[in-house]
């Protein structure tokens, strides 16, 4: 799954939203490189699925939403391992909309998966976390560091999950915890097949990114791991952009300025 190879043996691990995309990456990740991983979604199969060739490969089934129900899943993870040394906290769901077609429902929802689900997770492992000098790994979003038409939503809560990560790196650094995240850019998950395998509705993302293709999930694995590893000791608070350089650009068009050849006097 990753080009570089980390000792995570003896390192308990917990991946949320691990039964597909990012998550599974992540998870298989971690599991290839020795690390015992449980795995956490709120459907059974998908993380079977991503399990299913290891011997260390764990699932759990929890709604990140609902605090009592992370509390239990670190408390059963504790209980049956001994210790937790890495978390990352991947889940999230994905709503679009401007803001006057945005229901109070809709905006919540939002909130209650990808910034308090995030708080819950964080809030629980901490105190094992420190014990460990362990870390967390957040899956962000590009859409956290900028703007995008019709997400005002979904972005809000990547801003916050961003503002989030940097702050809880700041109060628990010297504790010996570092909190990190990875900020996607597009990638190509079952969640957007419908975009990325019709050609004309992915043009304009691929268009954007320097490297000339979409992001894969592997892609998000490797970052995720060395973030994780020892490798990455003296890194915290970061918002680590996997895009393939689409922050990189202004904005502007591609080839824009290209062919003009005026001189600014």
């Amino acid at each position: 799954m990753t080009s570089n190879t980390y000792d995570f043996n003896g390192k308990v691990v917990i991946v949320t939203g691990g039964g597909t995309g990012i998550g599974r990456a992540v998870t298989q990740g971690f599991l290839d490189n020795g690390a015992t991983v449980v795995a956490v979604g709120r459907r059974q199969a998908p993380l079977d699925e991503t399990v299913k060739d290891y011997d260390k490969g764990h699932t759990h089934i929890t709604d990140i939403s609902d605090h009592a129900q992370v509390r239990e899943l670190v408390q059963a993870v504790v209980a049956e391992f001994g210790h937790l040394d890495v978390v990352v906290s991947n889940a999230g769901i994905f709503e679009g909309g401007e803001v006057e077609h945005v229901t109070d429902e809709v905006w919540h929802k939002l909130f209650s998966v990808n910034l308090d689900g995030l708080f819950y997770l964080t809030k629980e492992t901490l105190p094992y976390l420190i014990k460990s000098h362990g870390n967390i790994v957040v899956d962000t979003s590009v859409s956290g560091l900028y703007g995008d038409w019709g997400q005002t939503a979904y972005n809000s809560t990547k801003h916050a999950m961003n503002g989030f990560v940097r702050c809880v790196a700041l109060d628990y650094g010297a504790k010996g915890v570092r909190v990190n995240a990875f900020a996607p850019g597009f990638i190509e998950t079952e969640i957007n097949r419908e975009v990325w395998s019709d050609p004309d509705r992915v043009a304009p993302y691929t268009q954007r990114v320097a490297l000339g293709r979409n992001g894969r999930p592997e892609d998000c694995a490797g970052v995720a791991l060395f973030l994780a590893s020892d490798d990455a000791a003296y890194l915290t608070g970061l918002v680590v952009p996997v895009d393939g350089g689409t922050t990189a650009a202004t904005g502007q068009g591609r080839n824009s300025y290209e062919n003009d050849t005026r001189s600014v006097l």
